[in-house]
């Protein structure tokens, strides 16, 4: 189908937030208020902060602050793919980290594995489903990266299976595919979206005060208490948590680690059983292919297919705007793209098609630290693979202002910082570049140039 065809009538908003699921929203906070803890921000970082600080002790009083709606920003715009992965991917975590790799992938399943079991103690309905991960190889060069760290996986103990080309096609079936690995038990589909709605009515339950619509304008400290001021109202506490991404940071140091990078998607309509049955897919996993400028795609609990990725866009000056949530001209690449993996769909339509901010840093995965005299604590940087970690991360920044030795503060991960960004306009040409050669890359059978080996090099490798 031709792709301006296929995407004549698609909505131009999230497939997740259009949804008779979503709860009506919570009141703005009116009036000057206290608590023990604020928690700013209503995606996964700030919710899961909010809840366990509840589980870690009842008694504590807790207020969260959104400045929009709860899931509106990454968590309501995602892939739905909750991984176990804290170190943006196995590869990633042996080159930053190797002597922690065991410890980070064993904590990484226990998160995945406590998340599944929250989801059945709030009873939390996301069409949670363990289904795994297929990263599949497209070009001759991606099957070397594929098995270069079997025997790795294989000394981990991690639960993947290689799959030659046949193989591969068994379990989802494209004339792209050359190969895979099925990383059976470390990844799940979930519905985002109803995942924070969830983990918003599970807040209410314990007693957590909510506001939406309550954007925190400025922070006060007097040494003692933390003010933070809304444009109606201020809520005061010994303790603050931020889980506010890549939005404008509320501590200063913060805009030198992370950067936005736009990142788009494309849902179709419902596949027919009869064109489920053509790409097969009976397992369900999500998939991702293994280019530098990769997609992912997976399906939905009404056998859409989500189709993401390859194009993340950087726009020069680092700003977030609302206009850059639609880009028609990665919209119509990516369908393109859809028909060339799955062309037995060429005449399937999209249903949806949106973008999202992604808080990028040079590490790719998160990073924590205090600030304030340790009242205040912070995590960002998931980087695209925030669903699940973000868990992980809420952990982290409660063990901080605890002020206890954990097993989690003690990692080198959760103690050092990424390199930090240069300043603009700097910043927009080095992104630029690497951006530029990313591509060249993908078209060049894996091969990266001078630059983005001077980047390896320095502990910046980055893809798309």
């Amino acid at each position: 189908m031709d792709p301006l065809k296929a995407l004549a009538d698609a909505e131009r908003r999230p497939y997740w937030l259009d949804s008779p699921f979503r709860p009506d929203p919570a009141p703005r906070l009116a009036g000057d208020t206290t608590a023990d803890l604020v928690v700013v921000g209503g995606g996964f970082s700030g919710l899961w902060t909010a809840l366990m600080a509840k589980e870690r002790d009842p008694s504590i009083d807790v207020v969260l602050l959104e400045g929009r709606r709860i899931g509106w920003a990454a968590t309501g715009r995602n892939g739905g793919f909750c991984m176990a992965t804290l170190t943006h991917g196995l590869a990633n975590g042996l080159e930053r980290w190797p002597e922690e790799l065991d410890r980070l992938e064993r904590m990484g399943v226990a998160n995945l594995d406590e998340i599944e079991r929250t989801l059945w103690r709030y009873r939390i309905d996301c069409s949670f489903e363990r289904t795994g991960e297929l990263h599949v190889a497209t070009e001759p060069w991606q099957l070397d990266g594929l098995s270069e760290h079997q025997e790795l996986i294989d000394e981990l103990g991690l639960d993947y299976v290689p799959l030659d080309r046949d193989q591969v096609r068994a379990q989802v079936d494209s004339p792209t595919y050359l190969g895979g690995l099925w990383e059976r038990s470390g990844c799940a589909m979930v519905d985002p979206a109803r995942l924070a709605w969830g983990l918003r009515d599970a807040c209410l339950r314990l007693g957590v005060r909510v506001h939406e619509r309550s954007p925190v304008r400025s922070l006060r400290d007097d040494g003692t208490t933390i003010t933070l001021r809304t444009p109606y109202g201020t809520a005061a506490a010994r303790q603050v948590a931020l889980g506010t991404g890549v939005f404008p940071p509320l501590l200063r140091r913060l805009r030198h680690f992370v950067v936005p990078v736009y990142d788009y998607v494309l849902m179709t309509e419902p596949l027919t059983p009869a064109q489920l049955a053509a790409v097969g897919w009976s397992n369900r996993q999500g998939v991702g292919d293994s280019g530098n400028q990769f997609h992912y795609y997976r399906l939905t609990d009404d056998n859409r297919v989500l189709w993401g990725g390859y194009d993340a866009v950087y726009y020069n000056g680092g700003l977030v705007r609302q206009e850059y949530d639609q880009r028609d001209a990665t919209f119509v690449k990516l369908a393109e793209h859809f028909y060339a993996t799955f062309p037995q769909l060429a005449n399937v339509r999209f249903s949806h098609r949106w973008g999202g901010v992604i808080d990028t840093c040079s590490r790719f995965s998160a990073f924590y630290g205090r600030a304030h005299g340790g009242r205040l604590v912070y995590a960002a940087g998931f980087t695209g693979m925030g669903v699940g970690a973000t868990r992980f991360g809420a952990n982290v920044m409660l063990d901080l202002l605890s002020g206890e030795r954990t097993e989690r503060t003690e990692l080198r991960m959760v103690k050092e910082k990424p390199i930090p960004f240069p300043p603009e306009p700097v910043r927009s040409g080095v992104i630029q570049v690497t951006r530029w050669s990313i591509a060249r890359a993908d078209r060049s059978q894996g091969r990266r140039n001078l630059w983005l080996r001077a980047l390896d090099r320095m502990g910046l490798g980055f893809d798309s």
